[in-house]
């Protein structure tokens, strides 16, 4: 079990706050108070961040009630459990409440033994669930009862790409399976064997995560999902291409949910999109390359080939081959030992060191035409970094072995660091489009992350990181400072109503915009315009 639950309480009130954390003794409850919130719209935000297991909530607030916010949270995270404590007695709040799935609704003045009660009873159903979610039997006899064995044959030799185009209906008939389309791809989901919780046996945790994945994302995406050396895979069919960017987001949240709630490091690679389910094979290879790129990117998220490699890039036939396959795959992962150790590797096929010299000059034109290929997938210069390919054949097929090993080497290292810009180039493009759309459209009360991210054709997930990453702060954090610098300007050049310069940098309640306002400033509108009219009088 957890050493300790985390709770964020919500209250206007900051006095009845104060109380409630000095009263309790939280520890000895098991629970530790992970912060605390003035309003609902502030508390929604510390939700995202902090994905506390408790929400505790007043009814009455400003901005967004706590009826709305018990709405939302249910809806974006439905195993966060929310206690309602309130002044109003009024039976219309209490069977509101419990109809969205409160655990408790406390009166106040709040009673320390009464509190007391409630949470020791919210421990054990805490404890209770996870205990659920981990029995052994359980895992047990999900996995017996996991797919068919006829239809996880096939749907491996599918993502093989072995099924040929005559044989497909037979066995989508036999085998009682309907992949109707009209878009697919492939997710490939990988447990870590060696971060676990004290005590579970890794075999049982991953078949704890697969049974989670049928529960927490088969309900809203028409998902195939079986095993795959070692992994578990998932076939996902689609109705538009644009589903994409949605499936990569609900994936990532998954993976925070699976670390959170079941101790299990779970990392997705999201394959590109196809529209024939003969193509695979093709999201399939790009799903496992996408869960390679967790050296670069991290863990306990969703990775999207499509967002981390050039568009448009196709897996070349030639690439199949392993030695080479691997040499670009350490290239794109940028680990120099592992670079150099593929190069030693790639150069030592028999066709280096053949029989006759006519065969190793062959092998080493092959080895250049990969070479070109791989840049110009993608986006490398390649003639710039290698020069015209005939005088380069020339000069390499008279290298001794030692040479061309290092000659390999250097330029693949060359290849990863100028692969490296290419994506940081591509992740700043991204941030500076959205700097630019939200200095254009800051005014808009409804501009939000989905819409940014719809407009850039990005993922929730893969934007934040690298938002954050690029500028330092959130997408949130970011729009809010640019709406209250606006404001400050607007408040010392114009004679403007509060409200109305609300509306212009894109609050619809005043009184909200002058709570953020006097966060961000330390005064409120009217303070800060008296001070620094007077200033420069």
């Amino acid at each position: 079990m957890m050493d300790k639950y985390t709770l964020l309480l919500v209250d206007d009130e900051e006095e009845v706050i104060q109380i409630i954390i000095k009263k309790m003794d939280w520890e000895a409850l098991g629970f530790s108070v992970v912060g605390h919130a003035s309003n609902g719209v502030k508390a929604l935000e510390m939700v995202e961040e902090y994905q506390p297991d408790v929400v505790m909530t007043d009814i009455k607030m400003p901005y967004m009630d706590g009826i709305e916010l018990t709405r939302q949270i249910k809806e974006r995270y439905p195993e966060i459990k929310i206690l309602v404590f309130t002044g109003f007695d009024e039976f219309e709040y209490a069977r509101e409440s419990v109809h969205m799935g409160v655990e408790e609704y406390i009166l106040k003045p709040i009673n320390s033994m009464e509190l007391s009660e409630v949470f020791t009873k919210l421990r054990a159903k805490l404890e209770q669930e996870i205990r659920e979610k981990r029995n052994v039997e359980t895992l047990q006899q999900y996995y017996m009862e996991s797919l068919p064995l006829l239809q996880a044959n096939f749907y491996s030799t599918l993502i093989e790409g072995k099924i040929t185009k005559e044989d497909l209906e037979k066995y989508l008939i036999n085998y009682q399976i309907s992949l109707t389309g009209p878009f697919y791809c492939c997710l490939v989901i990988h447990t870590s064997s060696s971060q676990v919780p004290e005590n579970i046996n890794p075999v049982l945790l991953d078949t704890l995560v697969k049974k989670q994945v049928d529960e927490r994302l088969s309900p809203k995406w028409r998902m195939s999902h079986f095993t795959y050396l070692e992994n578990g895979v998932a076939i996902i069919q689609l109705d538009k291409e644009d589903d994409m960017i949605e499936l990569t987001d609900d994936c990532d949240k998954f993976c925070r949910y699976a670390q959170r709630i079941l101790g299990a490091v779970v990392t997705v690679g999201v394959g590109s999109c196809v529209s024939d389910i003969l193509q695979l094979s093709r999201s399939y290879a790009g799903a496992r390359e996408a869960l390679s790129y967790r050296a670069i990117y991290g863990a306990s998220r969703a990775i999207n080939i499509g967002e981390i490699v050039p568009q448009n890039r196709e897996m070349e036939a030639s690439e199949q081959n392993s030695e080479v396959s691997t040499l670009f795959k350490m290239i794109r992962l940028g680990d120099e030992n592992r670079i150099k150790e593929a190069a030693e590797k790639y150069l030592q096929h028999p066709s280096f060191s053949g029989q006759s010299l006519q065969q190793h000059n062959v092998a080493v034109m092959e080895m250049i035409g990969e070479l070109y290929r791989f840049a110009s997938h993608n986006n490398i210069p390649a003639e710039e970094m290698l020069g015209d390919m005939k005088q380069l054949c020339d000069r390499l097929v008279d290298f001794v072995p030692d040479v061309l090993k290092q000659w390999l080497t250097d330029t693949s290292l060359s290849f990863s660091e100028k692969l490296a810009k290419v994506r940081s180039t591509s992740s700043q493009s991204i941030v500076t489009d959205a700097k630019e759309y939200i200095y254009t459209n800051y005014a808009d009360e409804n501009l939000s992350l989905d819409e940014i991210c719809r407009e850039l054709g990005v993922s929730n997930s893969y934007f934040s990181s690298i938002f954050k990453k690029e500028t330092g702060t959130s997408f949130i954090g970011f729009l809010t400072e640019c709406r209250m610098e606006h404001a400050a300007r607007l408040l010392i050049e114009t004679d403007e109503k509060n409200y109305v310069i609300a509306g212009q940098v894109g609050y619809a309640d005043p009184n909200y915009f002058s709570y953020v306002f006097k966060r961000q400033f330390g005064a409120s509108p009217s303070k800060y315009r008296m001070e620094h009219t007077k200033s420069e009088k």
